[in-house]
């Protein structure tokens, strides 16, 4: 999960795509927002394992477009292919 919050600091599309699952991954990513948001920070509220192959994380991520405060509050599902975890999707929490 941080790795994946970096790589929308870096605007790290190829990065993005590489960790997300197959099944669900989108065949392109624009990251080219103008303006650009300002990413403040992470938080990890939890995370939970559910069987060798599947995870929740469950965080928060700040940021600001135009001098504005935003949050972006989800519940990403992970899914294990092989030695690697893939984000498969997420739900976003009020």
């Amino acid at each position: 999960m941080r790795s994946r919050y970096s790589a929308f600091v870096l605007r790290d599309a190829d990065y993005l795509l590489a960790t997300w699952h197959p099944d669900t991954r989108p065949a392109t990513l624009d990251l080219d927002e103008n303006p650009p948001p300002k990413w403040l920070g992470l938080e990890v509220k939890r995370h939970e394992v559910q069987d060798a192959s599947h995870a929740t994380v469950e965080f928060v991520a700040r940021y600001k477009v135009n001098g504005r405060a935003q949050r972006l509050a989800e519940c990403s599902r992970f899914e294990r292919i092989g030695d690697r975890w893939y984000y498969l999707d997420g739900r976003i929490e009020p």
